[in-house]
């Protein structure tokens, strides 16, 4: 599926067998605004500058450039040159990529947890496999090349991924933003407010926003609005209809969340229906 805004345009599929969500797309100008994905997303940039925010710093990937970002990273995405950029890109589930990659290390360290050393790579091998990985997923080529091309590119990553300690709750502020992401998953279909979410943790809301976004890098309700949008795909592509969707997760209503949808991810949630649904 294609969909097409202006210069704009997006191919979005998801393969039936493996369960990965492809897309390669072409932005001019500002492509959405700063947002997080619950998986793993590995592309590389084909044409043009791709620039976007991530890890406290503005990123600026060229054709060839890799890029890999992990779980809740939030990023954004703009195109400073006129020409746009276009890139391919694989969603990985934490346990698919994690699985996967562990298989490749000869010992696995205990309380550790594999870590993305840098998110741009200017390794040809590793750009190269994770082109080739998306054409055979993203056009659905026999289950073997897909399997081959899925294991050479993790393989390559392996030289990009480290182990890194578990994080302890060492401060504050650090645990008050934990307490709160948990009760945020727990209150996801509940019309939750911030001093109700502050009452529970018996802090005042100025300090509980302060301690998130120290954090998380965006407000509580930025931070519950991505999820319910990562609930919503989910429920999207199981068939369920929009209107029922923005309903059980509490958005105003069926326009309220399609606006979400496309400042995050630049489609509209029939879109997405369209591609999950039918593939």
């Amino acid at each position: 599926m294609r969909i097409i805004k202006q210069k704009n345009w997006m191919e979005l599929k998801r393969d039936k067998n493996t369960n990965i969500e492809t897309i390669r797309a072409h932005f001019v100008g500002h492509a959405y605004d700063p947002h997080w994905h619950d998986s793993y997303l590995i592309g590389v940039t084909e044409q043009g500058v791709q620039e976007f925010n991530c890890r406290s710093k503005v990123h600026t990937s060229i054709p060839g450039t890799s890029f890999v970002l992990e779980p809740e990273e939030v990023h954004d995405g703009n195109a400073p040159e006129q020409d746009g950029f276009t890139y391919r890109m694989l969603f990985l589930t934490p346990d698919t990529f994690q699985r996967k990659l562990r298989g490749l290390f000869a010992d696995v360290p205990d309380s550790f947890e594999l870590s993305v050393n840098k998110t741009l790579s200017q390794d040809r091998l590793l750009s190269a496999s994770i082109s080739a990985a998306f054409t055979a997923i993203h056009y659905q080529e026999p289950k073997i090349i897909q399997d081959a091309c899925l294991d050479q590119m993790l393989a390559n990553m392996t030289h990009h991924i480290s182990w890194r300690k578990k994080e302890k709750v060492e401060t504050q502020y650090y645990r008050i933003a934990l307490l709160a992401q948990e009760m945020l998953h727990a209150n996801l279909t509940i019309n939750i407010g911030l001093q109700e979410l502050a009452n529970m943790l018996e802090i005042d809301r100025f300090q509980l926003t302060r301690a998130f976004k120290s954090v998380f890098l965006m407000s509580p309700h930025a931070y519950l609005i991505q999820l319910r949008l990562i609930r919503a795909k989910a429920l999207l592509a199981q068939g369920k209809a929009p209107s029922e969707v923005a309903t059980e997760l509490c958005f105003s209503d069926q326009s309220h969340m399609g606006r979400w949808f496309k400042r995050c991810y630049h489609f509209t949630p029939a879109n997405y229906q369209q591609c999950t649904y039918i593939l």
